[in-house]
């Protein structure tokens, strides 16, 4: 029983099309857009999207009096993050405000880097562009809300930053972007009871609603 999901709401995510993908995968499920703290530490599982700067995203959620609630269910419940929810997740951000790293949440160790012009540059001088725009595949490594997902699929990406973990095992999916020999960096990242997503599932067709619909249902 997937009970009531909660999108938190603090005025930076792709709203409407996570609500409406969320939906959409699991028709059952009890699902709100959400301001209020208080629904939020009433919900079963959370959804923090988020799309922009992160530094914009790291103000309006602490501004907007949600971060602690967020921090709260975080230690016990499911909670998926999407895009800048992702990389909120982390320690840390080298997308600067004014002069100095963003800090995120904390709640998985690593940190955000942004693609080296160097790695960008392929062997017959063709330039990729920045960001890393459009439909990429993943690479999974064991996790349960892959269920139903092939290894490989396309997903959908916006995105100049990605993570990078401390702990490999944190590390469930991976994509290629950048010169043949530069590493796959980590697009997917996990741990205990939180997912989290570089990509954005809710424009991803028919794979990204799978990720949504196993949320509703994950057991962590």
């Amino acid at each position: 029983m997937s009970g009531r999901i909660v999108i938190v709401d603090y005025g930076m995510g792709n709203i409407r099309s996570v609500y409406q993908a969320m939906r959409h995968g699991a028709p059952e499920a009890d699902v709100r857009v959400t301001s209020d703290a208080a629904e939020v530490l009433a919900a079963d599982r959370v959804i923090l999207p988020g799309q922009g700067a992160m530094p914009d995203c790291m103000r309006f959620l602490r501004e907007s009096g949600l971060q602690d609630a967020v921090l709260k269910m975080a230690e016990t419940h499911p909670l998926f993050g999407v895009c800048i929810g992702e990389q909120m997740l982390l320690d840390a951000s080298d997308e600067t405000h004014g002069d100095l790293p963003t800090g995120g949440l904390g709640l998985i160790p690593g940190h955000c880097v942004r693609f080296r012009p160097e790695d960008m540059q392929l062997a017959d001088g063709t330039r990729l562009k920045v960001p890393h725009m459009g439909w990429n595949n993943v690479r999974q490594s064991p996790h349960a809300m892959w269920a139903g997902v092939e290894d490989g699929a396309m997903f959908y990406f916006v995105h100049s930053f990605h993570a990078q973990v401390k702990d490999p095992a944190h590390s469930v999916g991976k994509t290629q972007y950048g010169a043949p020999e530069t590493p796959a960096f980590t697009c997917a990242i996990a741990r205990d009871n939180i997912f989290a997503t570089q990509f954005h599932p809710e424009k991803s067709s028919t794979a990204g609603l799978t990720l949504y619909r196993n949320f509703a249902s994950w057991q962590p």
